[in-house]
């Protein structure tokens, strides 16, 4: 089985390449990415793109049609990934987020791909009270990122597919070590708290819900949408991925952590403005779905590792939220350089 990655350097990538080397041996695997994050190592003992048979660097608007040729499935996983960075380049997330993942789409049905896997986002039922939200309720994006999801979303369903299932996995968020670890990500950001000040500060009041799953449980996930039958879901699928059970507010994540970190407080601002973004999810089509490929990691086994990671690594930065780890922020620092356009775009002879 030949199977494309996009945006495999970034913070999935690397933990799925190594998951599907481990699980689907015989796969030929490529890559395709742009290298904005390509040296944002994290104690990593090996570079993750030595697991591929193929690493191929490009602009995911302007992939090359002719990669597709004899690809049994695609991971789509190449985005402007998190919230902060689609604020600051709206236009731009519509365009790479959306755009350039529909055109993807239609070109590996023309050529002949089996199956499309979208990562997609929870994100998309932005806020949500009461009950935890199906695939069948509707969607209250508050983001350029969750707008995007939405609208690949509606054009995969009205695209003609021919023969390719599309599995749009709607990720709760992520969370956990990577050889490419982000920071601005909640559970990641408290464990960095934890180990290098012993405090945890949460920006808002801590009631907002939001559901978990570690990085290594995505890749589960997606080894499942990589062979799903068309029987099994529909040639268009959008699925909530994830578990029940990984529905927390955020201050009892925090907690967690600090049973976990010894000596860590919890600093919870009270007074702060609501954060909007609060939902619990359902996830039992999933579990109906895919029950041998359902989460397995806890948020203990999550905080662990990434405990672990970041000790092993001798992590110790107090600022870090101003620090590479945070995407948004290796974004400026190529642009501050003249490396990268605001379009997002590598600019001319700038690569050094």
């Amino acid at each position: 089985m030949r199977i494309l990655i996009t945006g495999n350097m970034g913070y999935v990538g690397p933990v799925l390449t190594r998951f599907l080397r481990e699980n689907l041996t015989d796969s030929e695997l490529i890559g395709f990415d742009a290298g904005f994050f390509g040296h944002s190592l994290t104690g990593a003992g090996l570079l993750p793109e030595a697991l591929l048979d193929r690493q191929v660097f490009g602009d995911i608007r302007e992939l090359p049609e002719e990669l597709l040729d004899g690809v049994d499935a695609v991971v789509h996983l190449s985005a402007v990934s998190n919230d902060p960075m689609g604020n600051k380049f709206e236009a731009v997330t519509g365009e790479i987020n959306q755009d350039a993942s529909v055109r993807i789409a239609r070109l590996a049905a023309e050529r002949g791909v089996k199956n499309f896997v979208f990562a997609s986002s929870c994100s998309m039922y932005g806020y949500a009270e009461g009950r935890a939200r199906k695939e069948s309720d509707a969607t209250n994006p508050l983001t350029a990122y969750a707008r995007s999801k939405i609208g690949s979303e509606k054009a995969f369903a009205e695209l003609d597919l021919g023969g390719m299932n599309v599995t749009s996995l709607r990720f709760a968020t992520a969370c956990g070590m990577s050889d490419r670890l982000r920071l601005d990500l909640v559970l990641n950001d408290f464990v960095a708290c934890a180990v290098a000040s012993g405090e945890i500060t949460v920006l808002s009041d801590g009631t907002p819900w939001r559901p978990l799953i570690d990085v290594e449980d995505m890749a589960r996930a997606i080894s499942w949408a990589i062979v799903r039958k068309r029987d099994d879901g529909g040639k268009f699928l959008a699925v909530n991925a994830g578990r029940d059970e990984s529905n927390y507010q955020v201050r009892d994540l925090a907690e967690a952590v600090a049973r976990q970190v010894p000596g860590t407080t919890v600093s919870i601002n009270k007074n702060a403005p609501p954060d909007k973004r609060s939902y619990k999810v359902d996830f039992a089509l999933f579990r109906s779905l895919a029950p041998d490929h359902l989460p397995q990691v806890s948020l203990d086994q999550s905080i662990a590792r990434l405990r672990e990671g970041l000790v092993g690594m001798g992590f110790a930065d107090k600022d870090f939220r101003n620090s590479p780890y945070m995407r948004l922020k290796t974004l400026e620092r190529h642009m501050a350089a003249g490396r990268l356009g605001r379009d997002l775009r590598w600019l001319p002879h700038s690569r050094a």
